[in-house]
């Protein structure tokens, strides 16, 4: 049961509900961040919340362990995964702290991911957590804010609300490094293969690109641009597409390692090679990049640096500091591997 107000700390709960024409229950659902509440309801009593000045009061005083934290990821089988947690588990051993990691995978039904982590950190009595996931609901991110957990996000995927701190890569500079690279073998044909639309890192990198593109003087091409979804076998679909185009282009600027793989194999399915006939470039640097024939030119996104500054800003926090910026972001550079070349001349 959520404790409120006194009249000495401020209004009562049931102040609040009045306020915004709802119930009690409702009222104590907002405040708990649960999830079953429509959003212009949710709406409606946040406002309230702030206008009345209610005191948000965790549920529990739990009592917290000064060298715990927890790192929340959406999987633990990926190699991005993988590097983060080498980046937290270095940083926190220096700090003298102890990591707790658990997966928050979606739900079986799609959508976000489940609830069930928040309720184990809240147990734990964590000093902090690191959150390396797709996104958060509004929910979320007030259930952490009503404990009063400091929290950090690592390369998240959607802007998060005003005031929560991130910590992510230079993506729109990746963009440009990767095209540049490009344009200096003498291609202007650079087609694009992305991820999904509107996350941060993917439309900062095309971004990149488009702008590169316009500092070289080269045309920029709408169809040469083609989003897709995480999976290679999308960018297998995709990278045909591009193939099938009148002009198509003699390099492929793939947003993703993991992207990478499908383009490899729609060039192999129509005969062309890397990189006498279409050069490619990739984004992450993760550890398959140098496996695949040829190895992989890629954009180094720098993952296990990105989880370590995390958990240093994420140390201040639980210190009562506050960083002076909200958002982080540290430079990438350029791989240069196998899988670029100048364009062959074509009858």
């Amino acid at each position: 049961m959520v404790r409120t107000g006194s009249a000495a700390a401020g209004p009562t709960l049931a102040v609040v509900a009045r306020e915004a024409g709802v119930s009690v229950p409702t009222a104590s659902k907002v405040v708990n961040g649960r999830e079953d509440v429509a959003p212009e309801t949710r709406r409606r009593v946040t406002e309230a919340l702030d206008r009345l000045g209610y005191v948000r009061r965790p549920r529990f005083d739990a009592v917290r362990a000064p060298g715990l934290v927890d790192l929340v990821v959406h999987a633990l089988d990926t190699s991005w995964s993988g590097t983060v947690l080498h980046g937290v588990e270095s940083a926190a051993r220096d700090a003298g702290l102890d990591v707790v990691v658990s997966a928050a995978r979606p739900r079986p039904t799609g959508g976000r991911t489940e609830r069930g982590w928040q309720e184990k950190v809240t147990a734990r009595g964590s000093a902090g957590v690191l959150l390396y996931l797709p996104d958060l609901s509004a929910a979320q991110y007030a259930r952490l804010e009503q404990h009063r957990i400091p929290f950090v996000l690592i390369d998240p995927e959607q802007e998060p609300p005003p005031g929560v701190v991130s910590v992510g890569a230079a993506n729109w500079r990746g963009g440009v490094t990767a095209t540049e690279h490009l344009l200096a073998l003498g291609h202007e044909r650079i087609g694009v293969v992305a991820g999904r639309r509107r996350t941060l890192a993917g439309d900062a990198r095309v971004a990149g690109y488009r702008s590169a593109l316009a500092s070289a003087g080269v045309r920029h091409r709408p169809e040469y641009v083609r989003f897709t979804g995480a999976e290679d076998c999308q960018a297998h679909r995709r990278t045909l597409e591009l193939l099938d185009l009148p002009e198509p282009p003699t390099a492929v600027f793939v947003c993703s390692d993991r992207l990478a793989h499908g383009v490899y194999a729609a060039l192999a399915e129509r005969g062309l090679r890397v990189p006498e006939d279409v050069s490619v470039v990739g984004f992450d640097d993760l550890p398959e990049s140098r496996w695949i024939t040829p190895a992989l030119t890629t954009v180094r996104q720098p993952l296990s640096e990105m989880a370590a500054t995390a958990l240093h800003l994420l140390v201040r926090m639980m210190d009562g500091d506050r960083p002076e910026s909200t958002r982080t972001e540290l430079s990438t550079r350029l791989v240069e591997r196998a899988s670029t070349a100048r364009p062959r001349l074509r009858a």
